[in-house]
């Protein structure tokens, strides 16, 4: 199909044949079908909820799962090489949207991350009573949004798959009608993103008016011959940008909202904000550094790199500050592990600013985002079962004794957080990070290599202290009143209630992926060194 910009009218004729013709841009279908799917679904289900008796609200959830799982499989016709649309008439290299390598990748790890959310949700919308028109569509809204953000491929494109991605999150964490940390969570996040979105689009007017090109490729080469006047104006629209995509990787001093949104929004959506977002504000991070700023590396890439070592230090710290009888410090600790983990995920993308092969580095970023992905998903699913079975699940002293009740839920925990922690036998956690240090060691980042090392030794404090509560005897048992606990407040051990079916789906499924990756680790390395880009 396609689709003629409007011209102004004019006398018929050969000549105006040969205009017409030349402003008519092609729309590859099978390229746009992932997000696509995505849209069209969530507007389908949002119509649906308008006829669907309250009895059968849960066949929405169902239906959300269905054409996140649909999407997935639309990237199988594209893994045989790249396709662009939206292209430039003059310049049919130059485009909108392209669907290479890197974007099935980040595509596949948002969708994927939708669609383990949209398990864990189909439980909870049902339990907390929540609208479920409204949920479904603002979930699938977010993530169709998220999944163009990787093939864009110019800064309209890009803000706007952005703000996509965000708005429909910001209802989301204020869903639950009534609650005041639910409401008070979704004003702090709308606020703080807005005012960073702002930022970022004042960085862009600025890289625009230097580089005079919206389209990534042409506004790199813009910049480059940009006049020496117009040099401060391009560095300063260099860094505003990067605030805004550093707002939305949760990185220090961008990261305060993160805890007060994650404990406030209901867990299956603190949990899609923890991996999705966070693929949302990297892969749109990489796509500017990379292929738009490469002329202004000696600007972003020291700040990206002392933007990674602030956020894993500052991460790690707060997490070990965190009390483990202090109320949803079960959901606290998650998040500010997970600024930790951002500022692992910078690394990569601050070394490419240093070595030779900029595309080869940002690997390492995507490698270790499909681990986090993983696993990090897979720790939320367990919360979400204990709260749901009437374990509080907020408090992390609420998983003493877990082993003693539910065993494969259990150890399904302690293998996320080793993979967190990058310890045996959690094999594809620990080569993810050894590939991020390569990385920053390759560089010639050896002072970021360090830091990184250092705070991979702290973090295990909290990783192993959380995994070994799963296995301590539950308090009131003859082993608990036997040893002195050094917990303040002890709790019955989680019940013994069957988990739902999405819950344990959603469970199995991110602890066999997380198998299948550790018993092929050697993919890691394959991976990070290839030029996605």
């Amino acid at each position: 199909m396609t689709y003629a910009h409007l011209a102004a009218p004019r006398a018929g004729g050969p000549a105006d044949t040969v205009l017409a013709e030349s402003v008519v841009q092609s729309v590859d279908w099978l390229a746009v079908a992932p997000p696509t799917i995505v849209a069209v679904a969530a507007v389908a289900l949002l119509v649906a909820d308008l006829f669907v008796p309250e009895r059968a609200k849960h066949l929405l959830g169902w239906g959300a799962v269905a054409a996140l799982a649909l999407s997935l499989l639309a990237l199988l016709p594209l893994l045989d090489g790249d396709r662009s649309t939206f292209c430039l008439t003059g310049d049919p290299n130059v485009c909108s949207y392209t669907a290479d390598r890197f974007a099935l990748v980040v595509q596949l790890l948002v969708l994927a991350g939708a669609l383990l959310a949209a398990l864990l949700s189909v439980h909870d919308v049902r339990a907390t009573k929540l609208p479920a028109g409204e949920f479904w569509f603002l979930l699938l809204a977010s993530a169709a949004g998220a999944a163009l953000l990787p093939a864009a491929r110019d800064l309209a494109t890009l803000v706007i798959a952005l703000e996509v991605a965000s708005l429909p999150a910001f209802a989301l964490v204020g869903l639950r009608r009534g609650d005041r940390l639910s409401s008070e969570a979704a004003l702090k996040f709308f606020l703080s993103s807005v005012t960073a979105t702002a930022v970022m689009l004042l960085g862009i007017s600025f890289v625009y008016a230097a580089g005079g090109s919206l389209h990534l490729a042409r506004l790199a080469d813009g910049l480059a011959d940009a006049p020496e006047q117009l040099e401060t104006l391009a560095a300063a629209g260099v860094v505003l940008t990067l605030v805004g995509f550093a707002f939305k990787t949760a990185a220090v001093p961008f990261h305060f909202w993160v805890p007060d949104t994650y404990v406030g929004a209901p867990i299956p959506v603190a949990a899609y904000l923890s991996v999705v977002g966070k693929a949302v504000g990297f892969s749109g991070l990489i796509l500017v550094t990379v292929l738009a700023f490469p002329a202004y590396d000696h600007v972003w890439g020291p700040a990206v790199a002392v933007l990674a070592a602030l956020t894993m230090t500052a991460g790690n710290v707060a997490a070990l500050r965190q009390r483990l009888d202090a109320p949803h410090s079960a959901v606290r600790l998650l998040a500010w592990s997970s600024v930790a983990q951002a500022g692992y995920l910078l690394v990569p993308i601050a070394a490419a600013a240093y070595a030779d092969e900029p595309e080869r580095a940002v690997g390492s970023t995507l490698s270790y985002a499909l681990m986090y992905g993983v696993v990090n998903l897979g720790a939320f699913a367990v919360v979400a079962a204990v709260a749901a079975k009437g374990g509080r699940g907020g408090r992390v002293t609420d998983y003493r004794g877990l082993a003693a009740t539910r065993l494969p839920v259990a150890l399904a925990l302690a293998f996320f957080l080793i993979n967190l922690a990058g310890l045996p036998p959690g094999i594809i956690g620990l080569f993810a990070k050894v590939a991020v240090l390569g990385s920053a060691v390759d560089a010639g980042l050896g002072w970021l290599a360090v830091v990184m090392a250092v705070n991979v030794v702290v973090g295990l404090y909290y990783y192993l202290k959380w995994t070994a509560l799963l296995f301590r005897p539950a308090a009131g048992s003859a082993e608990a009143s036997a040893e002195a606990t050094p917990v303040r407040t002890a709790v019955a051990a989680p019940p013994t209630t069957p988990l739902t079916a999405p819950l344990r789906g959603a469970i199995g499924l991110t602890a066999a992926l997380g198998i299948a990756l550790s018993g092929a680790p050697q993919l890691v390395f394959r991976f990070a060194g290839e030029a996605l880009l």
